[in-house]
């Protein structure tokens, strides 16, 4: 069974960077998509990021594009979420996601952007938390 764990989080400023990993372990890693999703107070899981097995592809809703970049390296079990030019709305608890049914995230368009249905991701880290201040 792949396990998560999410690190990176703390407190930053607007217009700041911060960078996420999520170390996984079992031996299925490298052949698997991944997807980052956060969660703000009040308001339902977002999807934020997504990426194949190889790490050639890669997802972003409209929200975070040309922002966030999201990476993996499979020799060392990890993914990365690169967060830039943070803002304020982007405070919230960020879950790492592994999806062990498929190479390639499932990614649909909904109202004009990218989106990837979290009941597809079966394997959730334990959240690391982003505080944006202005």
């Amino acid at each position: 069974q792949v396990q998560l764990v999410e690190s990176g989080g703390g407190l930053v400023q607007a217009g700041g960077s911060l960078r996420l990993s999520c170390a996984a372990s079992g031996r299925t890693f490298s052949r698997i998509a991944m997807g980052w999703f956060r969660q703000a107070p009040g308001k339902e899981r977002e999807f934020v990021a997504a990426i194949d097995w190889s790490g050639g592809s890669t997802y972003y809703p409209d929200s975070v594009k040309g922002r966030f970049t999201i990476s993996r390296d499979n020799a060392k079990n990890t993914v990365y979420l690169q967060m830039g030019s943070l803002k304020p709305e982007d405070t919230a608890v960020y879950y790492c996601a592994a999806d062990p049914r498929h190479l390639h995230p499932d990614i649909e368009v909904k109202g004009g952007s990218y989106y990837s249905p979290p009941d597809e991701y079966h394997v959730w880290g334990q959240g690391t938390q982003v505080t944006v201040s202005s």
